[in-house]
């Protein structure tokens, strides 16, 4: 492991995370069978799920829930959201 003042910043871990263990056209990593979560908690010494939600509460990623752990996006690249029901009945009444 890389010494404490010399660790990449969460942010851009994601970042290159995202960039570099996407396969394919896809925009977005799965956090346990990408190896993301093992490479994480080996990194920081820390628990993956706590650091994720707190980089996206700033906005720096995105994750949607999929079997076995979530999927995890740059912001930019995240999908638009699902309408919520509030939402949708409001579009079905007009």
């Amino acid at each position: 492991m890389a010494r404490k003042e010399t660790l990449l910043p969460p942010e851009e871990f994601v970042r290159r995370a995202v960039l570099r263990l996407r396969k394919g056209q896809a925009k977005s990593i799965h956090s346990v069978f990408s190896g993301f979560n093992a490479a994480w908690r080996q990194y920081y010494q820390s628990d993956p799920v706590e650091g994720v939600k707190a980089l996206e509460k700033k906005g720096v990623c995105v994750t949607h829930p999929t079997k076995g752990g979530v999927r995890i996006y740059l912001a930019e690249d995240a999908p638009s959201r699902r309408p919520s029901t509030e939402e949708v009945v409001g579009i079905i009444l007009g």
